[in-house]
């Protein structure tokens, strides 16, 4: 997921969900997952292309 944002040019953080209780809690074992800087889920398992251009036109 990591290397296709980078080839979009998208900005992101990368953050280990398994050193946090509270994210592991959360998400369990359906990593990555990838969510905007207020914490909704865009995508989870694997890059969904057409969830990530949806929210992007929203930005």
């Amino acid at each position: 997921m990591a290397g296709a944002l980078r080839a979009l040019g998208v900005a992101f953080a990368e953050i280990d969900v398994d050193a946090d209780p509270a994210l592991v809690a959360r998400y369990g074992r359906s990593v990555p997952v990838l969510t905007d800087g207020e914490g909704r889920e865009i995508c989870r398992g694997r890059l969904d292309a057409q969830a990530l251009r949806a929210w992007l036109a929203l930005e």
